[in-house]
Protein backbone atom coordinates (compact mmCIF):
# COMPACT_ATOMS: atom_id res chain seq x y z
CA UNK A 1 0.00 0.00 0.00
CA UNK A 2 1.37 3.41 -0.93
CA UNK A 3 1.08 6.40 1.39
CA UNK A 4 2.05 10.04 1.59
CA UNK A 5 2.77 12.28 4.58
CA UNK A 6 -0.67 13.89 4.21
CA UNK A 7 -2.62 10.70 3.53
CA UNK A 8 -1.78 7.50 5.32
CA UNK A 9 -3.62 4.84 7.24
CA UNK A 10 -3.63 5.31 11.00
CA UNK A 11 -0.85 3.21 12.47
CA UNK A 12 -2.08 0.09 14.21
CA UNK A 13 0.30 -0.61 17.07
CA UNK A 14 2.80 -3.39 16.52
CA UNK A 15 2.26 -3.83 12.80
CA UNK A 16 4.60 -1.33 11.13
CA UNK A 17 7.31 -3.94 10.58
CA UNK A 18 5.02 -6.96 10.28
CA UNK A 19 6.28 -9.50 7.72
CA UNK A 20 2.83 -11.09 7.47
CA UNK A 21 1.00 -9.32 4.69
CA UNK A 22 -2.28 -9.73 2.83
CA UNK A 23 -1.34 -8.56 -0.66
CA UNK A 24 -3.81 -9.84 -3.28
CA UNK A 25 -6.19 -11.05 -0.56
CA UNK A 26 -9.78 -9.83 -0.28
CA UNK A 27 -11.47 -9.55 3.10
CA UNK A 28 -15.07 -8.96 4.11
CA UNK A 29 -15.54 -7.48 7.57
CA UNK A 30 -19.09 -7.21 8.88
CA UNK A 31 -19.67 -4.44 11.36
CA UNK A 32 -16.52 -2.96 9.90
CA UNK A 33 -17.22 0.75 10.20
CA UNK A 34 -16.65 1.35 13.89
CA UNK A 35 -15.08 -0.13 16.99
CA UNK A 36 -13.43 -3.51 16.62
CA UNK A 37 -14.45 -3.90 12.98
CA UNK A 38 -12.85 -0.59 12.10
CA UNK A 39 -9.58 -1.70 13.72
CA UNK A 40 -9.68 -4.96 11.75
CA UNK A 41 -10.36 -3.15 8.47
CA UNK A 42 -7.57 -0.64 9.01
CA UNK A 43 -5.10 -3.37 9.94
CA UNK A 44 -5.85 -5.61 6.97
CA UNK A 45 -5.84 -2.65 4.58
CA UNK A 46 -2.54 -1.44 6.04
CA UNK A 47 -1.09 -4.88 5.35
CA UNK A 48 -2.23 -4.99 1.74
CA UNK A 49 -5.70 -6.54 1.70
CA UNK A 50 -8.61 -5.21 -0.31
CA UNK A 51 -11.43 -4.77 2.19
CA UNK A 52 -15.20 -4.79 1.97
CA UNK A 53 -16.30 -2.63 4.89
CA UNK A 54 -19.79 -3.86 5.67
CA UNK A 55 -21.74 -1.66 8.05
CA UNK A 56 -25.29 -0.31 7.80
CA UNK A 57 -24.36 2.20 10.50
CA UNK A 58 -26.77 0.69 13.01
CA UNK A 59 -27.19 1.94 16.55
CA UNK A 60 -26.04 -0.24 19.44
CA UNK A 61 -29.58 -1.64 19.62
CA UNK A 62 -29.56 -2.16 15.87
CA UNK A 63 -32.77 -0.22 15.26
CA UNK A 64 -31.50 2.87 13.41
CA UNK A 65 -29.09 3.18 10.49
CA UNK A 66 -26.49 5.66 9.24
CA UNK A 67 -25.35 4.45 5.84
CA UNK A 68 -22.43 6.88 5.81
CA UNK A 69 -20.39 4.99 8.40
CA UNK A 70 -18.90 2.42 6.02
CA UNK A 71 -18.33 5.00 3.29
CA UNK A 72 -16.42 7.25 5.68
CA UNK A 73 -13.93 4.52 6.56
CA UNK A 74 -13.59 3.52 2.91
CA UNK A 75 -12.68 7.13 2.05
CA UNK A 76 -10.04 7.07 4.78
CA UNK A 77 -8.53 3.83 3.50
CA UNK A 78 -8.56 4.77 -0.18
CA UNK A 79 -7.17 8.26 0.52
CA UNK A 80 -4.15 6.52 2.04
CA UNK A 81 -3.68 4.36 -1.05
CA UNK A 82 -5.56 1.30 0.17
CA UNK A 83 -8.31 -0.69 -1.48
CA UNK A 84 -11.78 -0.74 0.04
CA UNK A 85 -15.45 -0.58 -0.84
CA UNK A 86 -18.47 0.02 1.33
CA UNK A 87 -21.40 -2.33 1.83
CA UNK A 88 -24.48 -1.30 3.80
CA UNK A 89 -26.40 -4.56 3.45
CA UNK A 90 -27.69 -6.10 6.67
CA UNK A 91 -26.33 -9.45 7.83
CA UNK A 92 -29.70 -10.12 9.43
CA UNK A 93 -31.23 -11.57 6.25
CA UNK A 94 -30.09 -14.24 3.78
CA UNK A 95 -30.35 -11.65 1.00
CA UNK A 96 -28.09 -9.30 2.94
CA UNK A 97 -25.52 -12.02 3.50
CA UNK A 98 -25.40 -12.78 -0.21
CA UNK A 99 -25.16 -9.09 -1.10
CA UNK A 100 -22.16 -8.64 1.18
CA UNK A 101 -20.28 -11.53 -0.41
CA UNK A 102 -21.34 -10.43 -3.89
CA UNK A 103 -19.83 -7.01 -3.20
CA UNK A 104 -16.41 -8.62 -2.76
CA UNK A 105 -16.79 -10.63 -5.95
CA UNK A 106 -18.09 -7.71 -8.01
CA UNK A 107 -15.40 -5.25 -6.95
CA UNK A 108 -12.37 -7.49 -6.40
CA UNK A 109 -13.19 -10.78 -8.13
CA UNK A 110 -12.55 -13.04 -5.15
CA UNK A 111 -13.09 -13.59 -1.44
CA UNK A 112 -10.35 -14.95 0.81
CA UNK A 113 -11.23 -13.76 4.31
CA UNK A 114 -14.52 -13.43 6.15
CA UNK A 115 -14.59 -11.74 9.55
CA UNK A 116 -18.06 -11.65 11.08
CA UNK A 117 -17.99 -8.90 13.67
CA UNK A 118 -21.43 -7.30 13.33
CA UNK A 119 -23.38 -7.08 16.54
CA UNK A 120 -26.03 -5.36 18.60
CA UNK A 121 -27.14 -5.41 22.23
CA UNK A 122 -30.57 -5.33 23.82
CA UNK A 123 -30.77 -5.79 27.56
CA UNK A 124 -33.32 -7.53 29.72
CA UNK A 125 -33.47 -10.08 32.51
CA UNK A 126 -34.86 -13.55 31.84
CA UNK A 127 -38.27 -12.45 33.09
CA UNK A 128 -38.25 -9.13 31.23
CA UNK A 129 -36.46 -9.73 27.90
CA UNK A 130 -38.99 -9.44 25.09
CA UNK A 131 -39.16 -12.01 22.32
CA UNK A 132 -38.62 -9.18 19.85
CA UNK A 133 -35.35 -8.19 21.53
CA UNK A 134 -34.27 -11.83 21.80
CA UNK A 135 -34.80 -12.40 18.08
CA UNK A 136 -33.27 -9.06 17.05
CA UNK A 137 -29.94 -9.96 18.65
CA UNK A 138 -29.91 -13.49 17.25
CA UNK A 139 -30.68 -12.06 13.80
CA UNK A 140 -27.49 -10.00 13.72
CA UNK A 141 -25.03 -12.13 15.67
CA UNK A 142 -25.85 -15.79 15.11
CA UNK A 143 -28.18 -15.85 12.11
CA UNK A 144 -26.04 -13.09 10.61
CA UNK A 145 -23.00 -15.33 10.93
CA UNK A 146 -24.80 -18.14 9.14
CA UNK A 147 -26.04 -15.82 6.38
CA UNK A 148 -22.56 -14.61 5.47
CA UNK A 149 -20.91 -18.00 5.98
CA UNK A 150 -23.57 -19.67 3.85
CA UNK A 151 -22.83 -17.23 1.03
CA UNK A 152 -19.05 -17.23 1.40
CA UNK A 153 -18.38 -20.93 1.89
CA UNK A 154 -19.13 -22.08 -1.69
CA UNK A 155 -16.90 -19.30 -3.03
CA UNK A 156 -14.02 -20.34 -0.80
CA UNK A 157 -14.57 -24.02 -1.50
CA UNK A 158 -14.38 -23.40 -5.24
CA UNK A 159 -11.16 -21.41 -4.76
CA UNK A 160 -9.64 -24.05 -2.49
CA UNK A 161 -8.84 -21.45 0.15
CA UNK A 162 -10.52 -19.42 2.85
CA UNK A 163 -10.10 -17.92 6.29
CA UNK A 164 -13.21 -17.49 8.44
CA UNK A 165 -13.13 -15.64 11.77
CA UNK A 166 -16.32 -15.53 13.82
CA UNK A 167 -16.82 -13.50 16.98
CA UNK A 168 -17.80 -14.91 20.35
CA UNK A 169 -17.56 -13.23 23.74
CA UNK A 170 -16.79 -13.93 27.36
CA UNK A 171 -20.54 -13.43 27.71
CA UNK A 172 -21.03 -16.37 25.38
CA UNK A 173 -18.50 -18.61 27.12
CA UNK A 174 -19.20 -17.66 30.74
CA UNK A 175 -22.54 -15.87 30.54
CA UNK A 176 -23.59 -12.51 31.92
CA UNK A 177 -26.73 -11.15 33.50
CA UNK A 178 -29.44 -9.46 31.44
CA UNK A 179 -28.14 -10.59 28.03
CA UNK A 180 -29.53 -14.08 27.41
CA UNK A 181 -29.99 -13.16 23.74
CA UNK A 182 -26.35 -12.12 23.40
CA UNK A 183 -25.04 -15.12 25.37
CA UNK A 184 -26.98 -17.61 23.25
CA UNK A 185 -25.75 -15.95 20.05
CA UNK A 186 -22.12 -15.86 21.09
CA UNK A 187 -22.12 -19.44 22.38
CA UNK A 188 -23.69 -20.58 19.12
CA UNK A 189 -20.85 -18.97 17.20
CA UNK A 190 -18.49 -21.61 18.58
CA UNK A 191 -20.59 -24.46 17.24
CA UNK A 192 -20.94 -22.82 13.84
CA UNK A 193 -17.20 -22.23 13.57
CA UNK A 194 -16.51 -25.87 14.43
CA UNK A 195 -18.76 -27.02 11.59
CA UNK A 196 -17.10 -24.62 9.15
CA UNK A 197 -13.70 -25.97 10.25
CA UNK A 198 -14.81 -29.57 9.77
CA UNK A 199 -16.50 -29.08 6.41
CA UNK A 200 -13.82 -26.73 5.14
CA UNK A 201 -10.74 -28.76 6.06
CA UNK A 202 -10.46 -30.62 2.76
CA UNK A 203 -10.87 -27.38 0.81
CA UNK A 204 -8.17 -25.29 2.48
CA UNK A 205 -10.69 -23.38 4.58
CA UNK A 206 -10.00 -22.69 8.25
CA UNK A 207 -12.45 -21.29 10.77
CA UNK A 208 -11.65 -19.89 14.19
CA UNK A 209 -13.30 -17.76 16.84
CA UNK A 210 -12.05 -14.50 18.31
CA UNK A 211 -13.23 -13.72 21.84
CA UNK A 212 -12.52 -9.98 22.08
CA UNK A 213 -12.93 -7.41 24.82
CA UNK A 214 -12.46 -3.74 23.99
CA UNK A 215 -13.90 -0.38 24.89
CA UNK A 216 -16.32 0.44 22.08
CA UNK A 217 -19.82 1.91 21.81
CA UNK A 218 -21.17 -1.16 23.58
CA UNK A 219 -19.37 -0.07 26.76
CA UNK A 220 -21.16 3.29 26.86
CA UNK A 221 -22.52 4.00 30.32
CA UNK A 222 -19.99 1.84 32.15
CA UNK A 223 -17.47 3.29 34.58
CA UNK A 224 -14.20 2.34 32.87
CA UNK A 225 -11.95 4.75 34.75
CA UNK A 226 -10.03 1.92 36.45
CA UNK A 227 -9.70 -0.20 33.31
CA UNK A 228 -6.33 -0.82 31.62
CA UNK A 229 -5.87 0.04 27.95
CA UNK A 230 -8.60 -1.84 26.08
CA UNK A 231 -8.25 -0.31 22.64
CA UNK A 232 -9.60 -2.31 19.69
CA UNK A 233 -6.06 -2.04 18.29
CA UNK A 234 -4.98 -4.56 20.93
CA UNK A 235 -7.42 -7.13 19.52
CA UNK A 236 -6.85 -6.59 15.79
CA UNK A 237 -3.49 -8.43 15.48
CA UNK A 238 -5.02 -11.66 16.80
CA UNK A 239 -7.74 -11.42 14.17
CA UNK A 240 -5.10 -10.62 11.56
CA UNK A 241 -3.19 -13.76 12.46
CA UNK A 242 -6.29 -15.97 12.26
CA UNK A 243 -7.04 -14.42 8.87
CA UNK A 244 -3.54 -14.98 7.46
CA UNK A 245 -2.59 -17.78 5.08
CA UNK A 246 0.22 -18.87 7.40
CA UNK A 247 -2.23 -19.64 10.21
CA UNK A 248 -2.95 -23.37 10.30
CA UNK A 249 -5.17 -23.21 13.38
CA UNK A 250 -8.75 -24.27 12.80
CA UNK A 251 -11.63 -24.93 15.15
CA UNK A 252 -9.94 -22.92 17.90
CA UNK A 253 -10.74 -19.88 20.06
CA UNK A 254 -8.38 -17.00 20.78
CA UNK A 255 -9.14 -14.56 23.59
CA UNK A 256 -7.90 -10.97 23.31
CA UNK A 257 -8.41 -8.59 26.22
CA UNK A 258 -6.36 -5.62 27.45
CA UNK A 259 -3.16 -6.78 25.74
CA UNK A 260 -3.56 -10.43 26.76
CA UNK A 261 -3.96 -13.02 24.00
CA UNK A 262 -4.82 -16.54 25.11
CA UNK A 263 -6.43 -19.75 23.98
CA UNK A 264 -9.83 -20.85 25.26
CA UNK A 265 -10.95 -24.42 24.79
CA UNK A 266 -13.49 -27.04 25.76
CA UNK A 267 -12.21 -29.92 27.87
CA UNK A 268 -13.67 -33.07 29.40
CA UNK A 269 -12.63 -34.81 32.58
CA UNK A 270 -11.94 -38.54 32.13
CA UNK A 271 -14.88 -39.15 34.41
CA UNK A 272 -16.03 -42.45 35.84
CA UNK A 273 -17.31 -45.55 34.08
CA UNK A 274 -19.97 -47.84 35.54
CA UNK A 275 -22.12 -50.36 33.65
CA UNK A 276 -25.18 -48.78 35.27
CA UNK A 277 -25.92 -45.80 37.45
CA UNK A 278 -28.33 -44.70 40.14
CA UNK A 279 -28.87 -41.14 41.30
CA UNK A 280 -27.15 -42.00 44.58
CA UNK A 281 -24.12 -43.41 42.75
CA UNK A 282 -23.71 -40.21 40.73
CA UNK A 283 -23.82 -38.27 44.00
CA UNK A 284 -21.24 -40.61 45.56
CA UNK A 285 -18.83 -40.19 42.62
CA UNK A 286 -19.46 -36.53 41.76
CA UNK A 287 -16.06 -35.27 42.94
CA UNK A 288 -14.27 -37.95 40.92
CA UNK A 289 -16.47 -37.13 37.93
CA UNK A 290 -15.49 -33.47 38.26
CA UNK A 291 -11.75 -34.10 38.83
CA UNK A 292 -9.91 -32.10 36.17
CA UNK A 293 -6.68 -34.07 36.42
CA UNK A 294 -5.72 -35.59 33.04
CA UNK A 295 -8.51 -33.70 31.28
CA UNK A 296 -9.16 -34.48 27.65
CA UNK A 297 -8.39 -31.57 25.31
CA UNK A 298 -9.39 -33.09 22.00
CA UNK A 299 -7.98 -32.00 18.60
CA UNK A 300 -10.65 -29.82 16.93
CA UNK A 301 -10.93 -31.74 13.67
CA UNK A 302 -11.19 -35.15 15.32
CA UNK A 303 -12.83 -34.18 18.62
CA UNK A 304 -16.25 -35.63 17.82
CA UNK A 305 -14.83 -39.04 16.89
CA UNK A 306 -12.24 -38.92 19.69
CA UNK A 307 -14.94 -38.19 22.28
CA UNK A 308 -16.91 -41.24 21.18
CA UNK A 309 -13.84 -43.44 20.74
CA UNK A 310 -12.36 -42.69 24.15
CA UNK A 311 -15.73 -43.15 25.85
CA UNK A 312 -16.27 -46.49 24.15
CA UNK A 313 -12.71 -47.56 24.98
CA UNK A 314 -13.31 -46.80 28.65
CA UNK A 315 -16.42 -48.94 28.60
CA UNK A 316 -14.66 -51.80 26.80
CA UNK A 317 -11.72 -51.74 29.21
CA UNK A 318 -13.87 -51.68 32.32
CA UNK A 319 -16.59 -54.08 31.21
CA UNK A 320 -14.68 -57.39 31.79
CA UNK A 321 -13.83 -56.38 35.34
CA UNK A 322 -17.44 -55.57 36.06
CA UNK A 323 -18.62 -58.84 34.51
CA UNK A 324 -16.25 -60.78 36.79
CA UNK A 325 -17.53 -59.13 39.94
CA UNK A 326 -19.79 -61.27 42.08
CA UNK A 327 -23.35 -60.00 42.21
CA UNK A 328 -24.24 -58.30 45.45
CA UNK A 329 -26.97 -59.67 47.63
Amino acid sequence: MTSTPSARLPEVRGNTLSPLRFDDRVAVITGGGRGLGRAYALLLAELGAAVVVNDPGASVRGDTDDDGVAAELVREITAAGGKAVASTASVATPEGGRAIVDSALEHFGRLDILVHNAGNVRYGSLTELSYEDFEAVLDVHLRGAFHVVRAAFPVMREAGYGRVVLTSSIGGIYGNKNVANYAVSKAGMIGLSNVVALEGAEFGITSNVIVPSALTRMAEGLDTSAYPDMSPDLVAPAVGYLAHESCSLTGELLVAIAGRVARAYIAETPGVYRPSWTVDEVADHVEEIRDTGDSWILPPLSAHADHIGRSFAMAAKAAPAHRNQSPTT
